[in-house]
């Protein structure tokens, strides 16, 4: 997590969880402390139901971003966005999803390219933050399968760990 929230909620491990699946899920508090999906208003019990918590850790939770202008300035600005990994396969798209050391340099760069000189569209690339998902992971959906020649060339990156095709 940020340092910036991991010392705003530091004493406080069930609000932690709160707001872990609010940066997950791009849920956003505004100057009310009301908690958005996008422009849908999400209710506090929905939310406390999907973490086993109390409504009220939820409720205070909000309430304490709103209140801090530094956690408002984060919270307000969230939105969430279609993730189509789940639907690919049904909309006739292939997955890579592809996993390398955090905090290394180049590999969008590297991975795209080397999907853009075999002329394959890439649909959607969706790259989990490290400060938020523990083990994050890079996601391509691209139009059509790889052929053996550009699956061999990702192996052979040295920026990748793993690599799965689906």
């Amino acid at each position: 997590m940020y340092p910036i929230l991991e010392d705003a909620f530091l004493r406080f491990p069930m609000r932690k969880k709160v707001v872990e699946l609010m940066l997950k899920r791009g849920f956003r508090v505004d100057k009310k402390a009301n908690i958005y999906c996008g422009e849908v208003e999400i209710s506090p019990v929905k939310i406390a139901r999907a973490l086993n918590l109390d409504r009220r850790v939820v409720i205070e939770t909000a309430q304490l971003i709103s209140d801090v202008p530094e956690l408002l300035n984060i919270f307000e600005g969230l939105y969430p966005t279609a993730f189509i990994r789940g639907a690919a396969k049904n909309l006739g798209f292939e997955v890579i999803e592809l996993e390398s050391e955090p905090h290394a340099v180049g590999v969008v760069s590297e991975i795209t390219t080397i999907i853009a000189q075999e002329g394959i569209s890439i649909r959607q690339v969706v790259s989990d933050d490290p400060d938020i998902y523990p083990n994050p992971r890079l996601t391509i959906v691209i139009e059509k399968k790889l052929p053996g020649s550009v699956l061999a060339k990702l192996r052979d990156s040295k920026l990748i760990t793993k690599l799965i095709i689906e």
